[in-house]
Protein backbone atom coordinates (compact mmCIF):
# COMPACT_ATOMS: atom_id res chain seq x y z
CA UNK A 1 0.00 0.00 0.00
CA UNK A 2 1.49 3.31 -1.06
CA UNK A 3 1.51 6.23 2.10
CA UNK A 4 0.44 9.21 1.29
CA UNK A 5 2.17 11.94 0.29
CA UNK A 6 3.14 14.78 2.96
CA UNK A 7 2.66 18.16 2.13
CA UNK A 8 4.40 20.45 4.27
CA UNK A 9 2.72 24.00 4.62
CA UNK A 10 5.04 27.15 5.53
CA UNK A 11 4.40 30.91 6.51
CA UNK A 12 6.49 33.37 8.08
CA UNK A 13 5.13 36.25 10.88
CA UNK A 14 6.80 39.33 12.01
CA UNK A 15 8.51 40.65 8.99
CA UNK A 16 7.14 44.03 9.81
CA UNK A 17 7.85 45.20 13.43
CA UNK A 18 10.42 46.97 14.79
CA UNK A 19 11.00 44.42 17.45
CA UNK A 20 11.96 40.96 17.94
CA UNK A 21 12.44 37.82 16.13
CA UNK A 22 10.72 37.03 12.61
CA UNK A 23 8.89 33.50 12.97
CA UNK A 24 7.86 30.48 10.72
CA UNK A 25 6.03 27.58 11.41
CA UNK A 26 5.57 24.17 9.12
CA UNK A 27 2.78 22.16 9.15
CA UNK A 28 1.73 18.29 7.62
CA UNK A 29 -1.92 18.53 7.90
CA UNK A 30 -3.96 14.82 7.90
CA UNK A 31 -6.01 15.21 5.10
CA UNK A 32 -8.41 12.98 6.93
CA UNK A 33 -9.16 15.67 9.56
CA UNK A 34 -9.97 18.91 8.74
CA UNK A 35 -10.01 21.72 11.16
CA UNK A 36 -13.05 24.09 10.89
CA UNK A 37 -12.63 27.92 10.90
CA UNK A 38 -8.48 28.01 9.53
CA UNK A 39 -8.19 30.96 7.75
CA UNK A 40 -5.23 33.38 7.27
CA UNK A 41 -3.76 34.68 11.30
CA UNK A 42 -3.59 38.11 9.99
CA UNK A 43 -7.98 37.72 9.57
CA UNK A 44 -8.60 35.92 12.46
CA UNK A 45 -9.07 37.72 16.15
CA UNK A 46 -6.90 36.75 18.56
CA UNK A 47 -9.14 34.62 20.86
CA UNK A 48 -9.64 32.71 17.45
CA UNK A 49 -5.78 32.14 17.00
CA UNK A 50 -5.35 30.85 20.50
CA UNK A 51 -8.26 28.40 20.24
CA UNK A 52 -7.02 26.88 16.67
CA UNK A 53 -3.61 26.92 17.83
CA UNK A 54 -3.82 23.93 20.36
CA UNK A 55 -6.20 22.20 17.73
CA UNK A 56 -4.04 22.31 14.99
CA UNK A 57 -0.78 21.08 16.87
CA UNK A 58 -3.23 18.09 18.11
CA UNK A 59 -4.65 17.52 14.45
CA UNK A 60 -1.29 17.78 12.60
CA UNK A 61 0.45 15.11 11.26
CA UNK A 62 3.85 16.87 12.05
CA UNK A 63 4.25 20.49 12.59
CA UNK A 64 7.64 22.78 13.61
CA UNK A 65 8.02 26.45 14.64
CA UNK A 66 11.08 28.16 14.06
CA UNK A 67 13.05 31.74 13.99
CA UNK A 68 15.44 34.00 13.50
CA UNK A 69 16.79 36.48 15.98
CA UNK A 70 17.31 40.31 16.19
CA UNK A 71 20.92 39.59 15.61
CA UNK A 72 20.44 37.84 12.12
CA UNK A 73 17.75 40.36 10.71
CA UNK A 74 19.98 43.29 11.47
CA UNK A 75 23.03 40.87 9.61
CA UNK A 76 21.51 39.40 6.65
CA UNK A 77 17.96 41.49 6.29
CA UNK A 78 14.31 40.61 7.17
CA UNK A 79 13.92 38.92 4.11
CA UNK A 80 17.06 36.59 4.02
CA UNK A 81 16.02 36.23 7.98
CA UNK A 82 12.28 35.12 7.18
CA UNK A 83 13.66 32.31 4.44
CA UNK A 84 16.15 31.05 6.70
CA UNK A 85 13.00 31.13 9.84
CA UNK A 86 11.14 28.77 7.09
CA UNK A 87 14.41 27.10 6.13
CA UNK A 88 14.56 25.90 10.00
CA UNK A 89 10.71 25.18 10.30
CA UNK A 90 10.60 22.81 7.57
CA UNK A 91 14.25 20.96 8.82
CA UNK A 92 12.68 21.01 12.51
CA UNK A 93 9.81 18.86 10.99
CA UNK A 94 9.62 15.20 12.77
CA UNK A 95 9.38 14.25 9.02
CA UNK A 96 10.70 14.85 5.57
CA UNK A 97 7.81 16.36 3.71
CA UNK A 98 7.63 15.03 0.08
CA UNK A 99 6.49 18.64 -0.87
CA UNK A 100 6.89 21.91 0.88
CA UNK A 101 3.99 25.07 -0.08
CA UNK A 102 5.61 28.25 1.18
CA UNK A 103 3.60 31.96 1.77
CA UNK A 104 4.92 34.33 -0.45
CA UNK A 105 7.48 34.75 -3.71
CA UNK A 106 10.15 33.55 -2.61
CA UNK A 107 11.46 30.01 -1.80
CA UNK A 108 13.66 29.56 1.27
CA UNK A 109 16.35 26.67 1.00
CA UNK A 110 14.50 23.31 1.87
CA UNK A 111 15.03 19.57 2.07
CA UNK A 112 12.68 18.26 -0.21
CA UNK A 113 10.64 19.76 -3.46
CA UNK A 114 8.74 22.93 -2.98
CA UNK A 115 7.05 26.23 -4.49
CA UNK A 116 5.64 29.76 -3.41
CA UNK A 117 2.13 30.63 -3.08
CA UNK A 118 1.19 33.80 -3.66
CA UNK A 119 -1.70 34.83 -1.04
CA UNK A 120 -0.76 31.54 -0.06
CA UNK A 121 -2.38 31.72 3.55
CA UNK A 122 -5.58 32.46 1.95
CA UNK A 123 -5.85 29.48 -0.57
CA UNK A 124 -4.10 26.82 1.27
CA UNK A 125 -5.19 24.67 4.87
CA UNK A 126 -1.51 24.05 5.57
CA UNK A 127 -0.46 27.43 5.48
CA UNK A 128 -3.00 29.10 7.16
CA UNK A 129 -2.39 26.53 10.21
CA UNK A 130 1.32 27.54 9.33
CA UNK A 131 0.48 31.21 9.49
CA UNK A 132 -1.53 30.54 13.06
CA UNK A 133 1.06 28.61 14.82
CA UNK A 134 4.06 31.37 13.62
CA UNK A 135 1.34 34.25 14.83
CA UNK A 136 0.70 32.45 17.95
CA UNK A 137 4.07 31.82 18.90
CA UNK A 138 5.51 35.16 18.40
CA UNK A 139 2.76 37.04 19.64
CA UNK A 140 3.94 34.75 23.13
CA UNK A 141 7.51 35.47 22.90
CA UNK A 142 6.36 39.74 22.54
CA UNK A 143 4.31 39.28 25.83
CA UNK A 144 7.88 37.72 27.35
CA UNK A 145 9.51 40.53 25.98
CA UNK A 146 7.58 43.36 27.21
CA UNK A 147 7.80 42.39 30.77
CA UNK A 148 11.75 42.54 30.12
CA UNK A 149 11.40 45.70 28.45
CA UNK A 150 8.52 47.81 29.67
CA UNK A 151 7.99 51.25 28.02
CA UNK A 152 7.27 49.74 24.33
CA UNK A 153 3.68 48.43 25.18
CA UNK A 154 5.11 45.31 23.40
CA UNK A 155 2.50 43.11 24.70
CA UNK A 156 0.05 44.96 23.09
CA UNK A 157 1.59 46.04 19.63
CA UNK A 158 3.85 43.13 19.42
CA UNK A 159 6.37 45.45 17.88
CA UNK A 160 4.95 47.04 15.08
CA UNK A 161 5.27 50.84 14.61
CA UNK A 162 2.05 51.87 16.35
CA UNK A 163 2.34 55.57 16.87
CA UNK A 164 2.86 54.90 20.47
CA UNK A 165 5.22 52.66 20.00
CA UNK A 166 7.19 55.24 17.68
CA UNK A 167 6.40 57.80 20.24
CA UNK A 168 8.80 55.24 22.75
CA UNK A 169 11.36 55.04 20.49
CA UNK A 170 12.30 58.18 20.37
CA UNK A 171 12.24 58.67 24.11
CA UNK A 172 13.51 55.64 25.47
CA UNK A 173 15.68 55.10 22.42
CA UNK A 174 15.68 51.07 21.04
CA UNK A 175 15.89 48.55 23.55
CA UNK A 176 18.48 45.16 22.76
CA UNK A 177 15.72 43.45 21.18
CA UNK A 178 14.97 46.17 18.48
CA UNK A 179 16.05 45.99 14.80
CA UNK A 180 18.64 48.49 14.60
CA UNK A 181 18.73 47.67 10.74
CA UNK A 182 15.53 48.95 10.42
CA UNK A 183 15.41 53.01 10.16
CA UNK A 184 13.37 53.97 12.63
CA UNK A 185 15.28 52.32 15.28
CA UNK A 186 18.35 53.30 13.42
CA UNK A 187 17.27 57.24 13.68
CA UNK A 188 16.20 57.17 17.58
CA UNK A 189 19.21 55.44 18.54
CA UNK A 190 21.48 58.10 16.54
CA UNK A 191 18.96 60.97 18.03
CA UNK A 192 19.96 59.80 21.87
CA UNK A 193 23.46 59.39 21.09
CA UNK A 194 23.48 63.24 20.24
CA UNK A 195 21.67 63.96 22.98
CA UNK A 196 24.39 62.33 24.98
CA UNK A 197 22.22 59.67 26.14
CA UNK A 198 23.09 55.96 25.11
CA UNK A 199 20.13 53.98 24.02
CA UNK A 200 19.04 50.96 26.09
CA UNK A 201 20.47 48.92 23.11
CA UNK A 202 24.32 50.49 24.02
CA UNK A 203 23.68 49.57 27.74
CA UNK A 204 22.16 46.16 27.80
CA UNK A 205 22.89 42.39 26.31
CA UNK A 206 20.54 40.90 23.97
CA UNK A 207 18.50 38.33 26.03
CA UNK A 208 18.19 35.24 24.23
CA UNK A 209 15.26 33.91 22.80
CA UNK A 210 13.73 30.61 24.52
Amino acid sequence: MHRQEYLAGVDEAGRGPLAGAVYAAAVVLDPLHSIEGLADSKQLSEKHRLALEPVIRSVAIAYSVAYADVAEIDEINILQASLLAMERAVSGLSLVPDFALVDGNRLPNLPCAGEWLIQGDSKSASIMAASILAKVARDKEMQRLDSLYPGYDLARNKGYPTAAHLEALRHHGPSPIHRMSFAPCREAGASLLDAGTPPLSARRGRPKAP
